[in-house]
């Protein structure tokens, strides 16, 4: 007998309390052994073969597992692939991670480069797009290979582009270059790197006086929270101000060893941020969004972007129109903490930078005042001086402009 799938808002609650997915198919493992980083990253699912017996497959999902050696590498952790569900190819998490046939489909305005790094590199691996600011791509390999990944062109080594990185170069080019005070590291994902080798980069970093603030990109603490352990955060301790941006995207994805691996970080005086990326058929709903931000917020983890997926070459399949991002921003506006709610984003294709995206809260500009809507969709006036009796300051716009070079 077909019983009646629960309401939005139930699914959702569904998956509010943290859990732990346990040891899954190695239940066999040494509990020692699955508690290693190591162990997780030798053992990750990588062809069909490591599928076998532990999932059923859509015929898509089949080709795609076939296809992948070709575009962007299948690459699964054990612990993170025990939170896929088995027998529901809508699984949130398996949408993520399982590759399927619809990558090698192209669409008009689809991109290899839709953030258009390429052409921003002085030297291989450093991009400097914004004025003070640099992209760190130290490394091509990620614990887990999210099949939306915007540098599906470079990274897992299974693409035609490899990505090119000479540290010395970008060292040196950090070190001339005085207006550069925040340096990202991102990838690939720096975590996968050795403590030692990481310290040393950081080492590095910190050893450029005009360097004041330094950021890590990671989804390690979610694809492999065995990663972050003590040592490795008390390692982390020697170079604030340090902050990481770590990738959730679903609340499933928050579990008690996520949590507990967040903690850590927090608790060795690292902020954290999370983007998120809207995805048809895992967090294009309002109700899911709010129960993640809010789970967040409980992980010490500050919601911070809201990504329209890029325009990346075979993922058309995973992308949500605009219209329904703009409706889960309003309704986290008003209906949960402030903390809670991103900002909504689009990269501007080919190279545009982040170009903030907002519901429309004004509703109208009149010489001596503002009408406002609220959250409720109740209209409030805002006096405010008529900009022909007293105008603005003006403002070097040149100098305020963000470099595209």
């Amino acid at each position: 007998m077909k019983t009646t799938d629960p309401d939005p808002v139930s699914r959702a609650e569904a998956f509010r309390p943290f859990t732990s997915p346990g040891q899954g198919h190695w239940a066999h493992v040494s509990p020692a052994d699955w508690a290693d980083s190591g162990w997780q990253q030798r053992n990750r699912i990588t062809n069909m073969a490591g599928l076998t017996g532990k999932i059923r497959l859509t015929s898509r999902e089949e080709g795609g597992v076939l296809l992948s050696s070709t575009k962007l590498a299948m690459g699964i952790t054990p612990y993170f692939f025990n939170l896929v569900d088995p027998d529901d190819p809508h699984c949130p998490i398996r949408q993520q991670v399982i590759p399927k046939t619809d990558e090698v489909h192209y669409v008009e305005g689809d991109m290899a480069d839709p953030c258009g790094e390429d052409k921003s590199m002085p030297v291989p691996g450093l991009v400097h797009r914004y004025p003070d600011r640099v992209l760190f791509l130290v490394t091509d390999r990620c614990a887990s290979y999210c099949r939306y990944c915007t540098r599906s062109r470079v990274v897992s080594g299974a693409g035609e582009q490899d990505l090119e990185i000479d540290f010395e170069a970008a060292f040196a080019y950090l070190e001339q270059h005085t207006e550069i005070r925040d340096v990202l590291l991102s990838g690939g994902d720096p975590l996968l790197f050795s403590d030692k080798k990481l310290q040393t980069i950081l080492r590095r970093l910190r050893a450029i006086p005009h360097i004041e603030f330094i950021r890590i990109g990671s989804r390690v603490p979610i694809f492999l929270p065995q990663r972050i352990t003590p040592q490795f955060c008390e390692m982390l301790r020697e170079f604030h101000p340090l902050w990481m941006s770590v990738h959730v995207n679903h609340p499933k994805e928050l579990t008690i060893e996520v949590r507990d691996a967040l903690g850590r970080l927090a608790d060795a005086g690292v902020p954290l941020g999370n983007q998120s990326v809207l995805l048809r058929g895992v967090n294009d709903d309002p109700e899911v969004m709010k129960v993640l931000v809010q789970k967040l917020l409980r992980c010490r983890v500050r919601p911070y972007y809201l990504y329209q997926a890029d325009l990346i070459q075979g993922t058309s399949h995973l992308r949500v129109p605009v219209r329904r991002g703009l409706e889960i921003i309003e309704n986290l506006r008003g209906h949960t903490t402030g903390y809670g709610v991103p900002q909504y984003v689009i990269d501007g294709p080919g190279g545009g930078g982040k170009i903030p995206v907002n519901p429309e809260y004004v509703v109208a500009r009149l010489p001596d005042r503002l009408i406002l809507r609220n959250y409720k969709g109740e209209m409030y006036e805002y006096p405010d001086e008529s900009l022909a009796e007293r105008p603005l300051p003006s403002y070097n716009t040149e100098v305020l402009a963000p470099s595209m070079g």
